[in-house]
C-alpha cells in the first residue's frame, strides 16, 4: 500500500527526477507520513474532470509510477518542496480512502526488453532527434546516458500532452516506449516544426 498523488498534468517515469511543491493540507499530510516511512509516493494522472468513481473521487489512470523522495524542504507554513526520483511503473489494484489522502494497493509492472530491439529503436530515435533542440530539457541530459534512462527522461521532459505521456508510460516496455516517443517526435516535426529549436544532445 502506497500513497498516491493524482495530478492532471504530470506523469513520472522511472529514473527521472520530478520537483513538486506541496501546499494542499491532505498532501502535506501525505508527505509528512511518507517522510516518516519509506518515502515512496505513487504519481498517477487524473482522468477528465467529469469522470468520477463510485466514491465520488476523480478517476485516475490505473498505471502510474512510484517515486522516492530524495530531497525535501519544509517551509514555515507547513508547505513542502520535494524532489521525487522515479522508481518503477505500477498498476493500481484497489484504492483505500481511509485517510485524508488516497492510498492504493499496487502491483509492480516489470519492463523487460531485447538488447537488439532496443538498439534498433534507439537508432530511430536518434534520427528523429537529429538537428533538433529539445525545449524544456535539462542541460545535463546527454546522449551518453543509459538508453532506458534517456528514453524515460525524454518522455517526461518533452512538451507532449499529459495523455500522450501517459500513453508512453503505459507502453509495454522501454522498446515500445522508444518507438512511441519517435512517433510523437516525428508527428510534431511534421505539424509544428518550430516546436523544437535546433540543437544537439552532447
Amino acid at each position: 500500500m502506497i500513497p498516491i498523488f493524482p495530478l492532471p498534468d504530470v506523469v513520472l517515469f522511472p529514473n527521472v527526477f520530478l520537483p513538486l511543491h506541496i501546499f494542499e493540507p491532505r498532501y502535506k499530510d501525505m508527505v509528512r507520513d511518507s517522510l516518516a516511512g519509506d518515502r515512496i509516493i505513487g504519481m498517477v494522472l487524473l482522468r477528465e474532470k467529469q469522470d468520477t468513481d463510485v466514491d465520488g473521487c476523480s478517476s485516475v489512470y490505473s498505471i502510474g509510477c512510484a517515486g522516492l523522495i530524495t530531497h525535501y524542504e519544509q517551509l514555515k507554513d507547513g508547505r513542502y518542496n520535494i524532489v521525487l526520483r522515479g522508481l518503477h511503473k505500477f498498476r493500481i489494484l484497489h484504492e483505500d480512502l481511509s485517510r485524508s489522502y488516497r492510498q492504493a494497493q499496487i502491483d509492480t509492472v516489470e519492463e523487460c526488453h531485447s538488447a537488439e530491439e532496443l538498439r534498433e529503436a534507439r537508432l530511430r530515435l536518434d534520427l528523429s532527434l537529429e538537428g533538433r533542440v529539445l525545449s524544456n530539457i535539462p542541460s545535463k541530459l546527454s546522449s551518453n546516458m543509459d538508453d532506458g534512462d534517456l528514453i524515460n527522461a525524454l518522455s517526461q521532459y518533452l512538451e507532449f500532452e499529459p495523455i500522450e505521456k501517459q500513453a508512453l508510460l503505459e507502453r509495454n516496455g522501454i522498446v515500445e516506449r522508444c518507438r512511441g516517443l519517435s512517433d510523437l517526435i516525428e508527428i510534431q516535426a511534421l505539424t509544428d516544426e518550430g516546436r523544437f529549436p535546433v540543437t544537439h544532445l552532447q
